[in-house]
């Protein structure tokens, strides 16, 4: 049976020269835990493929470490935003489990 995490974390906009994208940053307590669950070597960029819940929504992601605040970040799609009802600035619920089959 997997390990399921359990956050809350506010969403956050990272501006490109052509498009908004909405990150949350995991708690460092889920961090050092998915860091100490996943054996396997890292993907690209040092990122861990995960499946992540927020509300009614679930998608198959990756998080991607970020040294500025020592966690992992997460995007969120449009998809899921407009699901859920999600805003820039809004603190949300998620779980998170390592993606096993990737």
């Amino acid at each position: 049976m997997p390990t399921i995490y359990k956050s809350r974390a506010k969403i956050w906009l990272y501006s490109g020269d052509k498009a908004a994208w909405h990150f949350l940053t995991l708690s460092k307590t889920v961090a050092q835990r998915l860091k100490a669950a996943f054996k396997q070597p890292r993907r690209g960029w040092g990122s861990i493929p995960v499946i992540v819940r927020i509300g009614n929504s679930q998608w198959k992601t990756s998080v991607f470490p970020d040294s500025k605040s020592g966690s992992f970040i997460l995007p969120i799609k449009a998809k899921v935003r407009k699901a859920e009802g999600i805003k820039h600035g809004q603190t949300v619920a998620l779980t998170i489990e390592i993606d096993r089959w990737k």
